[in-house]
């Protein structure tokens, strides 16, 4: 019987629970990834909070991605001294930290004066290999900067998403057309996070479907998980391109990527990650002890409760306080909204 609250080791990875943080996306870095006591503070919050594991939000690989305002990066070496301060607090509680990579989307030079964001159908080879590079690079920062793992973010339809995804990818060379083709980037991100950084747990993010006609399907997603299991990866966390749910009730509507994790578990040897509306601590072990996945991810109740972790482990509490509202999307920091200040 898996208990939510025992150690459990996974390569190059041990957590004190089965808890993880999900990436949780902040918005408040500097445009060249820079970061500061806000950062710190909001992860310093989580680590003392009890969680297992701590995945850190969407950072992105390139100096050159526009996808939006606030991202962190690990795309320069200058970058590496505030990220070492970052896992420095995080690992101060005892907690591993690990690095979503991602990308969100491709920008060529344009003209000499600026960038053009370029569609996966569109990208050169040279191009393909450029963000192979940058991946492998980021990984090595995040090495460099004390991380114990780092994350491929494939899921959400951010770029690697919509390159493996058949409703976007239509390239008629060996990145695209079948699955295992449309996949072929993100193996090859990880054989070169491999090679440059052997020591790293190296996990994935990827959606269980597209939830879009003609896109990433159930059946093909296990079929690129499955890929990358025999590739050696060390995680997967599941999600799916439509995530953060509003209404959902504990013990009502909870869990909902858990029937595809469940899926997931039983075809690879992988320890599976699941995300998704958890609520309460029933629901959580009802789904370990029902399936093989092997860790819960939360967002949404950590960011509404940074010690919700510690409050279930105590017995101090047994459902979240999120209401699954969604205010936090637009709020300053992705707050919760009903966080007064102060509150613990």
């Amino acid at each position: 019987m898996k208990e939510l609250f025992e150690e459990i080791s996974l390569n190059h990875l041990t957590l004190k629970n089965r808890l993880v943080r999900s990436a949780t996306w902040e918005g408040i870095a500097a445009d060249d990834g820079s970061i500061d006591e806000r950062t710190y503070r909001i992860y310093e919050e989580l680590a003392a909070g009890g969680v297992g594991a701590i995945v850190t939000g969407f950072t992105s690989v390139s100096d050159n991605d526009f996808y939006f305002d606030g991202m962190m990066r690990l795309s320069h070496d200058e970058l590496i001294p505030q990220y070492k301060k970052l896992t420095d607090i995080i690992h101060s509680y005892g907690v591993p930290a690990i690095s979503q990579l991602a990308l969100g989307a491709f920008y060529r030079t344009h003209g000499g004066r600026g960038f053009l964001q370029v569609d996966p159908d569109d990208m050169t080879r040279e191009e393909i290999e450029l963000v192979e590079k940058q991946f492998a690079e980021a990984a090595r920062r995040a090495a460099e900067a004390g991380f114990d793992g780092v994350q491929i973010h494939a899921a959400h339809f951010f770029f690697l998403s919509q390159f493996i995804s058949p409703v976007v990818n239509h390239r008629s060379d060996t990145y695209g057309g079948s699955t295992e083709n449309r996949a072929r980037i993100v193996r090859e991100i990880l054989s070169k996070i491999r090679e440059t950084t052997p020591n790293l747990h190296v996990s994935v993010k990827i959606n269980s479907s597209d939830f879009t006609q003609g896109g990433l399907t159930e059946e093909e997603s296990i079929e690129i998980c499955k890929l990358l299991s025999a590739d050696g990866i060390d995680s997967i966390e599941v999600s799916g391109n439509g995530t953060s749910v509003g209404g959902i009730r504990a013990g009502v509507n909870e869990a909902y990527f858990a029937p595809f994790a469940s899926w997931l578990s039983d075809e690879v040897k992988t320890p599976v990650i699941c995300v998704g509306g958890f609520r309460s601590r029933s629901v959580m072990e009802e789904v370990l002890n029902k399936s093989n996945i092997a860790l819960i991810s939360l967002s949404r109740p950590l960011v509404r409760e940074p010690n919700f972790p510690k409050k279930l482990q105590a017995g101090k509490s047994e459902v979240s306080k999120c209401v699954s509202c969604n205010g936090c999307y637009s709020s300053y920091m992705h707050r919760c909204v009903f966080l007064k200040e102060g509150e613990k």
